[in-house]
C-alpha cells in the first residue's frame, strides 16, 4: 500500500506546440499592427498607397480586426493554455496529433482570411466577417481545441482543477456556442451568403456574439492566463480563493446578458435594451473583484515587479482590465451611451482593452515561457524594458486623443444654437475638427508597433542562444493514487473542481440562461418587433448594391440608426422603427459614424452627385477624409448571381413571389438602364452594368418605404 502512495509516473510535456503558436502569435501581431496603423494613415490620409480596391479602408479595417483579435491574441491563448494547462494538469495534452491539427487548423482559418477579405468576400456583420466555408473550419478546429483540453483535463494527475482551468472550460464551451449561433446562414454561392437572422434579431444575435467574443475569446482565458502567470512570476499564491470563485461564476453569468448595451436607444426592444444595462453595470463587481485579486497577488512582491519586465506588463495589463470593464459598465447607462457611441471614444476603449490588456498579458507571457523552453535568460532586459515604455507610451498616446475626439464629435453632433436649430449641420464640421486626434493616434500606434518589432527581435535571440526542450521531463503521482491520498474534500466548489464533466456542464447552463432569455421572446412573440405594411423587399438591383455596400465595408464609417434624439432627428430624419429592417440580411447598422447616418439618404441627393461624392467625395464634400471608389465605375454588377441571390432570400423569409426569380435579372437590368439614362442626362457617360449604378439604386432607396405611414403589428412575410 505504501509502494502504491509513493508511485510516480513520468511523462514529458510539450514544449514544441507551445513554441509554433508564440512563433505565429509574434509574425501575425506584428502584422496585424502594421495593418491596423495603415488604416489608422489611411483615415486620416485617404489617398495613402493609392486606388486599389483590395487596400481600401472599408476592407483592410475588417482585415485588422481579425487579425489582432483572431491571429494575435488567438495564437497567444492558445500559446498561454498549452503551456499553463499541461503543468496545471501534470499531465502532457491529450492527443499530439490533435495539438498539430489545431495549430495548422488556425494558421490556415488567418491565411484564409487573408486572402478573402481584401478582396470583398465578408458576410457585413462586425468581428464575424468571414464566410461560411471559413466559419465551418473554424467550428471543427475550436471543436479540436476544446476536445484536446478537456481529454487533457480528464487524464490529469492533479485532482482538483485550479482557477486557470475553469476559465479555459468557459471559453471553450461559450465561445463554440458564440460562434456556431452567430454564424449561421444560408449560402449563395461558395463564398457568399446570407445571414439567417435579419434586422432587429440579426441586432440582437450578432452583438450577443461580438460582446461576449470580446468577453469569452478576449477575456477569460486571458483571465486564467493572469491566474496562471502572475503567481508563477512572483511566485505568490492567489490572493484569495474564495474571490476567485466567485470572480469565475459571476462574470460568465453576468457577461451572456450584456451584449444588448451595443444597442441602445436603437429599434431593438426596451425591455432587451434594459436587461443588458442592468448586467452590464453589475459586471463591474466580478470584474474588479478579478483585477483586485490578481493585483493583490502581487502584495510584497513589488520590488520584483520594478525588476522583471514580464510582471510589468502584467501590471498593466491588469489595471488595463480593471479600467476597461469601469469603462463598459459606464457606457451601458443610457445617458452616458447617448454621449459615447457611434464616435472615436468606443475606438479608444477598445484599444485600450486589445493593446494593454490582451497586448499586456501576451507579451509578458512572451517574456517568460521563452526563456523557460529554452533553458537560457532573456537576450536583453534593456531592449524588453524599451519595448514597454514604447508600448506604454503608444497605448496612451493612441487611447486619450481617441476619448477626446470622442467627446468633441458627440457634444458637436447634440449641440444646438439659441434659435434652436444645429450648430454645426454640415456632419463634416465634426470630422475636420478632430483630424489632430487622429494624427496624434498614428504616434501612438507607431510607437506600440516599433515596440512590439524591438520585442519580436528580442524574443528571437533569445531563442538563438538557448536550445529548445521540445518534450520537456516531468513526473508526478497517477490521479487514482491521489484519490486514495486525498481523504474527503472540504466544501462543494472543492468537489466540483474534482469533477470535470459536471463543471464543464454547470458552465454551460450558467452562459446559456442569459441568452435564452432574450432570444425566445425576441424570435418567438411578433409584437416585439412591429412590421410595416410599406415596407418592401429590395429590388434586385438594389439587393446588388446592398451586397456591394457590404463588400466595401460601409457599415465601418455610416450607421443605418438613427435613435430618436432630437439632434439626430434634426439632422438625418424620422427616427428608425423595427419593421424597417425585417428584409436586412444581415442588419447594417453599424457601430461607427466616421460619416454621417444614411438610413434616410435615400432621395436626399440626385443620382448625379451620389456618382460624383464616390468618385471624387471632396468634389462633392470638401475636406471629406472619405476614400474614392474609382474601381466602381469599370467593374459589372454580378448579373449572374441575381437568381441565386433570390432565391436564397426567399428561402430566409423575404417574400419574393414563386418564379420571380426568373424575371429578376431583366428586372434589375431595366432599372439600371432608368439610373444610367438618367445620369447620361447630367452629363456621366456610365453604362447600367456598372457598379456604381448598383449601388445608387441601393443607396436611393434606405428609409423611403415609410415616408407617411404608420407601424401596424401586421406580419408582412
Amino acid at each position: 500500500m505504501e509502494q502504491n502512495s509513493t508511485r510516480v509516473e513520468n511523462f514529458e510535456y510539450d514544449n514544441k506546440v507551445v513554441r509554433n503558436f508564440i512563433i505565429a502569435m509574434t509574425i501575425w501581431g506584428v502584422v496585424g499592427f502594421l495593418v491596423g496603423l495603415i488604416v489608422a494613415i489611411k483615415l486620416r490620409f485617404p489617398d495613402f498607397l493609392g486606388f486599389l480596391p483590395e487596400l481600401s479602408y472599408g476592407r483592410l479595417r475588417p482585415l485588422h480586426t481579425n487579425a489582432v483579435i483572431f491571429a494575435f491574441a488567438g495564437n497567444a491563448l492558445f500559446a498561454g493554455v498549452y503551456y499553463s494547462l499541461q503543468r496545471l494538469c501534470k499531465s502532457r495534452m491529450w492527443k499530439d496529433w490533435l495539438s498539430s491539427f489545431h495549430f495548422w487548423g488556425w494558421q490556415t482559418i488567418i491565411v484564409s482570411a487573408a486572402l478573402t477579405l481584401p478582396f470583398g468576400f465578408t458576410s457585413g456583420k462586425e468581428y464575424a466577417e468571414l464566410e461560411m466555408p471559413i466559419d465551418i473550419a473554424i467550428a471543427l478546429v475550436w471543436v479540436a481545441f476544446g476536445v484536446n483540453m478537456l481529454g487533457t483535463i480528464f487524464t490529469r494527475r492533479e485532482r482538483h482543477m485550479y482557477v486557470a482551468i475553469w476559465f479555459y472550460i468557459a471559453t471553450f464551451v461559450t465561445v463554440a456556442l458564440l460562434h456556431i449561433v452567430n454564424s449561421l446562414a444560408l449560402p449563395v454561392s461558395f463564398l457568399k451568403s446570407y445571414s439567417l437572422y435579419a434586422g432587429v434579431q440579426d441586432a440582437l444575435v450578432q452583438w450577443w456574439y461580438g460582446h461576449n467574443a470580446v468577453a469569452f475569446f478576449l477575456t477569460t482565458p486571458f483571465l486564467g492566463i493572469m491566474y496562471y502567470f502572475i503567481p508563477k512570476i512572483a511566485q505568490r499564491p492567489v490572493y484569495s480563493y474564495k474571490l476567485s470563485i466567485v470572480h469565475f461564476w459571476a462574470l460568465i453569468f453576468m457577461y451572456i446578458w450584456a451584449g444588448p448595451h451595443h444597442l441602445l436607444y436603437t429599434a431593438l426592444p426596451d425591455w432587451a435594451q434594459s436587461l443588458g444595462t442592468v448586467f452590464s453595470f453589475a459586471l463591474i463587481a466580478p470584474s474588479w473583484g478579478g483585477m483586485i485579486n490578481g493585483l493583490l497577488t502581487l502584495r510584497g512582491a513589488w520590488d520584483k515587479v520594478r525588476e522583471d519586465v514580464a510582471l510589468k506588463f502584467l501590471v498593466v495589463g491588469v489595471t488595463a482590465y480593471g479600467m476597461s470593464t469601469f469603462e463598459g459598465p459606464l457606457m451601458s447607462i443610457k445617458n452616458i451611451n447617448a454621449l459615447t457611441h457611434y464616435t472615436d471614444y468606443i475606438i479608444g476603449h477598445v484599444h485600450l482593452g486589445a493593446l494593454a490588456w490582451n497586448g499586456g498579458l501576451a507579451f509578458a507571457m512572451l517574456y517568460y515561457i521563452i526563456p523557460q523552453i529554452y533553458r537560457t535568460e532573456l537576450w536583453s532586459k534593456k531592449l524588453a524594458n524599451l519595448h514597454f515604455w514604447l508600448a506604454t507610451l503608444g497605448i496612451l498616446f493612441y487611447a486619450i486623443p481617441m476619448y477626446w475626439g470622442g467627446i468633441t464629435q458627440s457634444l458637436m453632433w447634440k449641440e444646438f444654437t439659441s434659435d434652436g436649430v444645429l450648430r454645426y449641420p454640415n456632419f463634416l464640421q465634426t470630422v475636420t475638427q478632430i483630424l489632430p486626434m487622429y494624427m496624434i493616434r498614428i504616434v501612438g500606434g507607431t510607437l506600440f508597433t516599433t515596440g512590439s518589432v524591438f520585442a519580436v527581435y528580442n524574443l528571437y535571440k533569445t531563442a538563438k542562444q538557448g536550445v529548445l526542450v521540445a518534450n520537456e521531463g516531468a513526473s508526478a503521482p497517477p490521479l487514482a493514487r491521489l484519490h486514495h491520498a486525498a481523504g474527503h474534500d472540504k466544501g462543494w466548489h472543492r468537489v466540483l473542481e474534482s469533477r470535470p464533466l459536471q463543471f464543464t456542464i454547470l458552465s454551460v447552463v450558467a452562459v446559456v440562461i442569459g441568452g435564452a432569455v432574450e432570444f425566445i421572446p425576441t424570435f418567438v412573440m411578433k409584437s416585439n418587433v412591429p412590421t410595416i405594411a410599406s415596407v418592401k423587399p429590395y429590388t434586385p438591383l438594389e439587393v446588388h448594391g446592398r451586397d456591394l455596400y457590404i463588400r466595401e465595408g460601409c457599415y465601418t464609417c455610416h450607421s443605418q440608426m438613427i435613435r430618436p434624439f432630437r439632434s439626430e432627428t434634426e439632422r438625418y430624419g424620422e427616427y428608425s422603427k423595427p419593421g424597417e429592417f425585417v428584409y436586412d440580411h444581415p442588419f447594417q447598422w453599424g457601430s461607427k459614424r466616421t460619416g454621417p447616418d444614411l438610413h434616410r439618404v435615400g432621395g436626399k441627393y440626385p443620382d448625379a452627385w451620389h456618382f460624383k461624392h464616390m468618385r471624387e467625395p471632396g468634389s462633392t464634400s470638401p475636406n471629406s477624409i472619405m476614400p474614392a471608389y474609382t474601381w466602381m465605375y469599370d467593374h459589372p454588377w454580378d448579373a449572374h448571381s441575381t437568381e441565386g441571390k433570390i432565391i436564397t432570400l426567399r428561402n430566409l423569409g423575404v417574400p419574393y413571389p414563386e418564379g420571380f426569380e426568373s424575371q429578376a435579372t431583366s428586372d434589375a437590368q431595366n432599372q439600371a438602364v432608368k439610373i444610367a439614362d438618367g445620369l447620361k442626362q447630367s452629363g456621366f457617360d456610365v453604362t447600367p452594368d456598372k457598379e456604381i449604378v448598383a449601388l445608387i439604386a441601393y443607396l436611393q432607396r434606405l428609409g423611403t418605404d415609410i415616408k407617411g405611414e404608420k407601424q401596424s403589428t401586421a406580419s408582412t412575410k
